[in-house]
């Protein structure tokens, strides 16, 4: 038996094919299509979501049931000593609450650590990405779990919008605003931050979206991780829900802006997505987090 295992839910982007490769699990988030019951990546493919999206139909998200959980621990728990699961930030879903306390029940208490990093998306998956190096350089999970943790705030995603309609859906904004955003072509740009999503900027057109981010994030460089980046130890994440075109272009944009920095680029999850509908585009950063001092 392995000694420790990562687990984390598809809110991180993680596909199940990745998720194969890099040797953690990712359980699968339910959600609603016209009342019929589906699990991303499992009986849902990105290219249907969209497709089921665009057209109109009634979707909602719903956080996995405590079976649904359970389940996937207990499988893992059969291959590892003790797992880190790693689910949607507790800001923006009570799954992570129910993790929580399910973790201090037996069999789990002990061999369950669950981390809440206030991370979605992107971010999260650079978070598993951390968690298997720290795995790799011999820390505990209990150390692990510090670490993520106290690397909460040292973070940041903005993400343009492209179109109003999914952010009226899901009640965000009203639709007369929606109307009147769309006749003057504004376009938000919403920033993730410390575990909530908030708007940030409204911007006329999509290109000023995009120049709206870049700058913002060229600002957060140079002031509040300004010494990660130095140290050499700052990512710089793209997230996406537009064509494969326009992504190209977005990332191609953000290599321009910042020269000699490697982009990683993601899919935003279709929990975002839901959201925020076709053609959104993202920008964002993570510091490595600080390691523990060991005797």
């Amino acid at each position: 038996m392995k000694p420790i295992g990562v687990v984390t839910d598809s809110h991180s982007g993680i596909s199940q094919q990745e998720a194969k490769r890099l040797g953690i699990m990712v359980l699968p988030m339910p959600f609603y299509i016209d009342g019929q019951c589906c699990y991303e990546d499992i009986t849902l493919s990105r290219e249907e979501f969209f497709e089921k999206l665009d057209s109109g139909a009634d979707i909602s998200t719903s956080q996995p049931s405590p079976g649904e959980v359970l389940g996937l621990w207990d499988k893992a728990l059969k291959e590892f000593e003790k797992i880190i699961y790693m689910p949607i930030s507790s800001g923006l879903s009570g799954s992570c609450a129910t993790a929580a306390a399910l973790a201090q029940e037996e069999p789990y208490e002990g061999r369950v650590i669950v981390v809440d990093n206030g991370r979605v998306s992107a971010l999260l998956h650079r978070s598993v990405l951390d968690c298997l190096e720290l795995i790799e350089e011999g820390y505990s999970p209990e150390e692990i779990k510090v670490m993520l943790e106290k690397a909460r705030d040292k973070m940041v995603i903005y993400v343009g919008v492209d179109t109003l309609e999914h952010l009226k859906k899901g009640g965000r904004i009203t639709p007369a605003a929606a109307l009147l955003g769309t006749v003057l072509n504004i376009k938000p740009v919403l920033k993730f931050d410390v575990g909530l999503l908030d708007s940030f900027k409204k911007c006329r057109g999509f290109a000023k979206v995009k120049k709206t981010m870049i700058e913002a994030m060229e600002h957060d460089m140079e002031t509040r991780f300004k010494e990660a980046r130095e140290r050499g130890e700052l990512y710089l994440l793209a997230a996406t829900s537009a064509s494969e075109e326009e992504t190209k272009e977005w990332v191609n944009e953000i290599r321009q802006a910042f020269p000699g920095m490697e982009v990683m680029c993601d899919n935003l999850s279709l929990g975002v997505s839901c959201h925020i509908g076709h053609g959104g585009l993202g920008i964002g950063c993570s510091c490595r987090p600080e390691r523990l001092k060991t005797t």
